[in-house]
């Protein structure tokens, strides 16, 4: 693996952090009806006691309302907090110069200002890899953020992204990518191998698959809304997963949850778990801290390779 940067470091020190993509949501998580903004600050205080203090969001979350709500949160903590947020590459956005506009959209809302990760949420149809890196540079020079990282980049989209970096001396810092038991396309596609050549943060949103690998949902009893329609096909094929996830959880006193995300922080990964409410963020934060065998790993390999959404 190429030596961690100094400026990158602090990501390859971190192994769970907290997602914020259910703050202000209401077309997949359905905000505002099974809870609140109350129930998410008491996650988040619950995380930050357990020692999870990574969050990432992105200015889309709930229509820029995640990002002000961490900024709330944040304002009545005396904790350290590191924040990632993400430009999304809309159609109409066909020059460097809207990355740094709106990464100040960003810490705006945050009430930050800087950020220690901006990341580029999505490839876009209209800005190549290279002219997204320098609208990054740009924010780098600026002091608006630490480091700089990519989000749903397959390897070649990386590589371009690292290369364009590397001329202004700036690392590539992470890339943030759909990885679970469930959705293993980064370790077929080369993309998590070059991560670890390159010393680049693989950052694993969706660890959890939306709920199903914690066991609470079957064909019988689906996650609701928009996600059990998503995921009737894999929840036929999750019975034996979840047997074996509560098997291995039981020989180290942990929950199927806290088994799928010990996995990712073996492969080299970093989770970054949802939660609404105190009992999520206790148990997310306990998929940190200890190890799996390589057996166990290879166990739950074996069992999910050829489990495709």
């Amino acid at each position: 693996m190429t030596e961690i940067s100094n400026e990158t470091r602090f990501l390859h020190a971190i192994e769970m952090g907290l997602g914020a993509w259910q703050w202000g949501d209401r077309v997949v998580w359905a905000y505002g009806q099974k809870y609140s903004d109350k129930e998410l600050r008491e996650g988040f205080e619950v995380s930050l006691n357990l020692g999870v203090r990574f969050v990432d969001t992105a200015e889309t979350y709930g229509s820029g309302y995640s990002e002000r709500l961490l900024g709330k949160f944040l304002k009545d903590i005396d904790q350290p907090v590191l924040v990632a947020t993400k430009f999304f590459p809309w159609p109409w956005k066909i020059t460097k110069g809207f990355i740094p506009r709106a990464l100040r959209g960003s810490l705006d809302r945050l009430g930050l200002e800087s950020v220690d990760l901006y990341q580029i949420h999505w490839p876009s149809f209209t800005l190549s890899p290279e002219a997204m890196m320098e609208g990054m540079v740009e924010c780098v020079k600026r002091g608006m953020t630490r480091t700089v990282g990519v989000s749903n980049f397959d390897e070649k989209r990386m590589i371009r992204a690292y290369t364009t970096l590397a001329r202004h001396g700036i690392p590539l810092a992470s890339n943030q990518v759909h990885y679970s038991l469930l959705t293993r396309d980064v370790e077929r596609n080369g993309t998590l191998a070059r991560c670890k050549e390159l010393g680049i943060r693989m950052i694993a949103y969706s660890p959890l698959e939306k709920g199903l690998l914690s066991g609470k949902y079957s064909t019988q009893n689906p996650p609701p809304g928009v996600r059990g329609s998503h995921y009737a096909d894999m929840l036929k094929k999750l019975p034996p997963v979840i047997k074996l996830l509560q098997e291995l959880g039981q020989t180290h006193g942990k929950t199927a949850t806290q088994v799928s995300l010990n996995w990712l922080i073996c492969k080299g990964a970093l989770p970054i778990p949802g939660a609404k409410n105190v009992k999520q963020a206790d148990e997310n934060a306990g998929g940190a801290g200890w190890r799996l065998t390589e057996d166990e790993v290879a166990r739950l390999d074996e069992a999910t390779k050829d489990i495709h959404r």
